[in-house]
């Protein structure tokens, strides 16, 4: 546990340039309590006892303003800036090393029980109030801009952006 907290605390100073010391970081961020309280408290509760697993999500979301389902399947080191008005649906799937700003929406468009959200590859980045909507994939180190709204599949190392979202970058091969 104290292992993951130091690799998420590392990748929040590398991504935000305003990130001070190690302790600033892990006592003043939200979206890392966020995601703190969901691997190590809410998505193990749930998967025994799905009321204990939805009432530490909802304190979460009540000291945090981040509101992440005990069900949703997060990555190492998933980091979220500023947090407020963050919504990861049921099903959503995040890889490792994904970045989200504030008001991201990853949200469901099917009232059945299946696979309704989205999933986000390894390294992918989401703008402030971006909403990406169904069952759709968002590609490794894709981008999607700022209050972009995203309804179909994301190629890896794409950037999008636009309602709805369109490609912008000029569609070459991002090297890795």
């Amino acid at each position: 546990m104290l292992a993951r907290v130091r690799e998420d605390v590392r990748a929040m100073r590398r991504r935000d340039p305003a990130a001070g010391g190690r302790l600033d970081v892990a006592l003043t961020y939200p979206g890392l309590h966020a995601v703190w309280l969901h691997v190590f408290l809410a998505a193990p509760l749930y998967a025994r006892w799905p009321l204990a697993g939805r009432l530490v999500a909802y304190v979460a979301r009540f000291l945090t303003g981040v509101e992440i389902h005990p069900d949703a399947d997060l990555g190492r080191r998933v980091t979220i800036d500023h947090g407020d008005g963050v919504v990861v649906g049921e099903t959503a799937d995040l890889g490792d090393d994904v970045h989200m700003y504030h008001g991201v929406t990853l949200g469901g468009n099917d009232p059945r029980p299946v696979k309704r959200h989205p999933t986000v590859r390894d390294g992918a980045t989401l703008g402030a109030n971006a909403t990406l909507i169904g069952d759709i994939e968002i590609g490794e180190n894709a981008s999607v801009g700022a209050a972009s709204v995203v309804t179909d599949d994301v190629p890896a190392g794409a950037t999008v952006a636009g309602i709805p979202a369109e490609r912008v970058d000029d569609g070459a091969e991002v090297e890795e």
